[in-house]
């Protein structure tokens, strides 16, 4: 079962669709990381203080310690690194912190890891019944971005166990976790570079925009803002910028247990965290026509790829409301009313 779900997810991100025929230049495999190349979950093992690590660690400063990975021949290797927190939300919100990793270059030489100086680790909110689903249902939302626009961060899943510092006493925790990948790797792989300043939504890549828009739209995320750059990086190549998202964990598709409604000026944007809003730009309306249509005629590879994370749940029943939340979404792109009741009706002007 879980060989044949794993080669559905490769087939669906390795197959050439609609969503990136627009690419001059396509992505061969050697321009990914040997880390990201491979899609089987990574065990790991990790130890540090969350305390410690939360106290004395700061977008400069970091803690040392060691990480192990099993490698492809079954034995396991210790790599040196440096860690930081990160983030501001979850950061003060949870138990285990969101986590940057720096690694020397020459700590990384011929490891698992080379080529990636600098990545992120999500790990779970509270060591809570169910905190792992809540990762995998993030980890799905970076998935399906990689079939909707080939300016992504690549991932990989990594089944974690964490042994936490806490004095004279220790405690182990079993965890899932998401590696993400640096933003200068996706802006390398491109022959790009990441834009360090607000650029306004309307002078983003078209295309580009509406598809972000949409799948937003899709996991029912209102955390994000490409005019602000919260949550989302933006990418100038081929005399575009092109903007793409990460952190999913406050969308209705995750539904995390601190997941809060998003409030502007006082206001709720929605009433619940599961509500749909669309947030994109009013376009040209070829191109939300013509992305609509992308959708649709790649429906079955984005739901191949939900299909393809049930084995990674524990609660069967957190797939199904995964599963039925990303159907719902293709039912408002079939029915015309909802189509324009939902998303024509809410395109921003401002």
């Amino acid at each position: 079962m879980k060989i044949k779900c794993i080669f559905i997810l490769i087939t669906c991100f390795l197959s050439n669709n609609s969503f990136s025929q627009h690419i001059k230049k396509s992505v061969q495999p050697e321009q990914v990381t040997k880390l990201f190349r491979s899609q089987e979950i990574l065990p790991m093992k990790l130890g540090f203080s969350n305390k410690d690590i939360k106290k004395k660690t700061n977008d400069s400063t970091y803690i040392k310690t060691n990480i192990s990975y099993k490698a492809e021949d079954g034995s396991w290797k210790v790599l040196a690194v440096k860690l930081r927190v990160r983030g501001y939300f979850r950061l003060g919100k949870c138990y285990f912190p969101p986590i940057k990793i720096k690694i020397s270059k020459a700590a990384g030489k011929g490891t698992l890891f080379e080529g990636n100086k600098k990545s992120k680790l999500v790990l779970p909110c509270f060591p809570q019944k169910g905190k792992n689903d809540f990762i995998i249902k993030e980890y799905m939302a970076y998935k399906l971005y990689e079939i909707i626009s080939p300016y992504n961060f690549r991932t990989r899943l990594a089944s974690i166990s964490f042994t936490e510092d806490k004095g004279k006493k220790t405690k182990i925790h079993d965890l899932k976790g998401i590696l993400i990948e640096d933003d200068k790797n996706v802006a390398k792989r491109y022959g790009g570079k990441v834009i360090e300043r607000t650029i306004h939504p309307l002078s983003q890549d078209p295309v580009t925009s509406v598809r972000n828009a949409f799948f937003q739209f899709m996991i029912g995320n209102v955390d994000f803002s490409t005019y602000a750059r919260h949550n989302v990086k933006l990418l100038y190549v081929n005399k575009k910028i092109i903007p793409f998202p990460y952190d999913f964990d406050l969308s209705g598709l995750v539904n995390s247990s601190y997941a809060e409604v998003l409030v502007i000026n006082d206001v709720p944007v929605t009433s619940t965290v599961t509500e749909r809003l669309y947030r994109g730009f009013k376009r040209d309306q070829s191109i939300i026509l013509q992305v609509r249509k992308e959708f649709l005629d790649n429906k079955t590879k984005l739901l191949q790829t939900v299909d393809s994370m049930e084995p990674f749940f524990d609660n069967p029943k957190e797939f199904l409301k995964a599963k039925n939340y990303i159907s719902d979404f293709f039912e408002i792109l079939i029915n015309d009313g909802r189509f324009k009741k939902e998303i024509i009706n809410k395109l921003r002007t401002k």
